[in-house]
């Protein structure tokens, strides 16, 4: 067992474990049309949510909900688009902590077509957190869960100071790169860009998620050989899917770093994600109370 994980069973410190956040944000705008347009069509769209989002900026809004606390470690160019993301996470419950970037903040365009699949387009170069930025990274060592989905290679080595720490799999180069071993990657077997080998790790993560949407996902733990978990039915029909992998991967880490077991760290984080597919946008359109179980 690594020295930075919390061992299986153990309990969270009072009052939840503390978490954190260190990636990125891109101020999206959710918009519904029929049918994603064909090469060289014209079409209308009717814009459906509007709002930071991108992996770091919605898992930040889920933990935050979670453990009516979370940190986001970012970065925000100094435009509309950053001051409106970091007002909007505050307003959410997230401490927003963003180095300054002279470049503009990354927008993105997210396309939902009438079956609740979206096509997503990203506008400008995705702003990033750097070991580099003046900020006490030593503070990562508090946290008893961090959530990694942008940043170096030496930032990833301060992340892995706290409780727990789960990366997305789009960082595998990273994780590459730094060497350290972390208690889970989690990402879309569905997606390209997610897809990797954990074996080429010189240290293999505790658990390894792939997700596989409406028909659960594979999972290993520990070099074994992978087993599926099993879907979560969701509480209503489908509206969108946007923000259902980063609202798993942020339950997910919530979860494990209170102690839940494998299972039931797999099941509160399919239950939070299929729960996203009912409503417009990754997170409910005003801030809800904190809550530390899914359905409170």
């Amino acid at each position: 067992m690594d020295e930075h994980t919390r061992p299986a069973g153990a309990a969270a410190p009072p009052g939840g474990p503390r978490a954190a956040v260190v990636g990125h944000v891109e101020w999206t705008t959710i918009a519904g049309l029929d049918e994603v347009p064909a090469a060289g069509e014209v079409i209308h769209a009717d814009r459906l949510w509007q709002g930071p989002a991108g992996g770091g900026a919605v898992a930040a809004v889920r933990l935050a909900e979670l453990t009516g606390d979370c940190t986001f470690f970012t970065a925000l160019g100094d435009d509309h688009a950053g001051r409106r993301s970091r007002v909007e996470l505050e307003r959410r419950g997230v401490r927003v902590l963003a180095a300054p970037r002279p470049g503009p903040t990354r927008t993105a365009v997210s396309l939902v077509d009438r079956r609740g699949e979206r096509t997503t387009v990203t506008l400008g170069e995705r702003l990033q957190p750097a070991s580099a930025d003046p900020f006490d990274w030593t503070e990562l060592a508090s946290f008893d869960a961090v959530f990694f989905t942008a940043g170096d290679a030496a930032l990833l080595r301060e992340a892995r100071r706290a409780g727990t720490l789960v990366v997305t799999a789009r960082e595998f180069t990273t994780v590459l790169e730094s060497e350290v071993r972390v208690d889970a990657l989690v990402g879309s077997g569905c997606d390209p860009a997610e897809r990797c080998d954990p074996a080429l790790l010189r240290r293999l993560p505790g658990l390894v998620v792939s997700t596989e949407g409406r028909h659960g996902g594979v999972f290993t733990t520990g070099g074994l050989p992978p087993r599926r978990y099993r879907p979560a039915r969701a509480p209503g029909p489908l509206v969108d899917t946007y923000g259902v992998g980063d609202n798993f991967a942020a339950v997910l880490t919530y979860a494990l770093a209170t102690g839940s077991t494998t299972a039931d760290a797999l099941a509160l984080a399919a239950e939070h994600g299929a729960a996203c597919t009912v409503r417009r946008g990754p997170f409910p359109a005003a801030p809800a109370p904190a809550r530390r179980a899914a359905g409170v």
